[in-house]
């Protein structure tokens, strides 16, 4: 358990080899404890993997406060971690809200970041938000009313809204048919509080305190290797990521074809190697 601002957040590190950067991991959400990214333990063999759950969730204390719920406690969160694992020279992973996370963090320029990962990032609030608006019109007339109905009266808590929210990730959250046990063990650990102060009631309407957020104007101050990731049927589509990565001097983009919101479990073999190449790559590159 390492002191954050606010409260103790739960962390661990797999794997025992020191001789290569560690690659530490922001979940998404908010709110979505680490369980969901345990794929990623994968590449202990190489490397030290450190995941961690964000205040609100998980294993980490969940202070009542909604005021502790603010993106700028979070990246003080970030460096919290950093400094209480002893990473010094580190690689960055940000999954989903995560992505918008490691963003913020490394235009901290925090030193010893030798690269970056953006998985299925939000970068826009907004742009996220009509992204999926966008996605939710192909849904079936009757659970896209049934969404739509439930949220103009406030009744996201109604089973109907949890049945219709469902079809939703299964086309472009996580693909797999019955979710993994990982998705199933995020799910429990929730942090409902965090999730609806900071975004809202659902993955397309944001009322919280992140909707006004937007990033891409300051992508072109990253000036280390970075990787975007996401799925064909993601809700960080491919064409918005790909406009992200565009704007990162040192970016590239893999889409993974077969997947949408979670690729790392989606296709996990064609994930854990796409990112072993990156960072080896990324950290040939920083030794020139």
């Amino acid at each position: 358990m390492i002191e954050v601002p606010g409260g103790r957040v739960w962390c661990e590190a797999v794997g025992s080899r020191t001789d290569r950067p560690p690659l530490l991991c922001l979940h998404g959400g908010p709110g979505l404890p680490s369980a969901y990214l345990d794929t990623l333990r994968g590449l202990a063999d190489e490397r030290q993997v450190v995941l961690y759950d964000q205040l609100g969730c998980g294993r980490s204390d969940r202070p009542s406060s909604r005021d502790l719920y603010r993106a700028e406690r979070f990246v003080e969160e970030v460096a919290c971690v950093r400094e209480g694992m002893g990473l010094e020279r580190f690689h960055l992973l940000g999954q989903s809200w995560g992505g918008m996370l490691a963003v913020m963090f490394a235009l901290t320029r925090p030193p010893g970041l030798v690269s970056l990962i953006l998985a299925s990032p939000v970068i826009d609030a907004s742009r996220w938000v009509a992204d999926c608006n966008r996605l939710k019109a192909q849904l079936p007339e009757e659970i896209r009313r049934t969404i739509d109905e439930h949220e103009a009266h406030g009744f996201t808590g109604c089973p109907e809204y949890a049945a219709a929210t469902l079809e939703w990730w299964r086309r472009h959250v996580c693909r797999i048919a019955p979710f993994p046990a990982e998705v199933e063990r995020a799910w429990q650990g929730l942090g409902a509080e965090c999730y609806e102060t900071m975004w809202g009631p659902s993955e397309f309407t944001c009322s919280g305190n992140l909707k006004d957020v937007a990033l891409s104007s300051r992508l072109a101050e990253i000036d280390v290797p970075t990787l975007f990731t996401c799925g064909r049927h993601d809700e960080a589509t491919p064409q918005s990521t790909g406009e992200f990565a565009q704007l990162v001097a040192r970016a590239r983009l893999v889409v993974f074809e077969a997947s949408s919101h979670m690729a790392h479990l989606e296709e996990a073999e064609a994930y854990l190697a796409c990112v072993r190449e990156f960072l080896g790559h990324a950290e040939r590159a920083s030794s020139r």
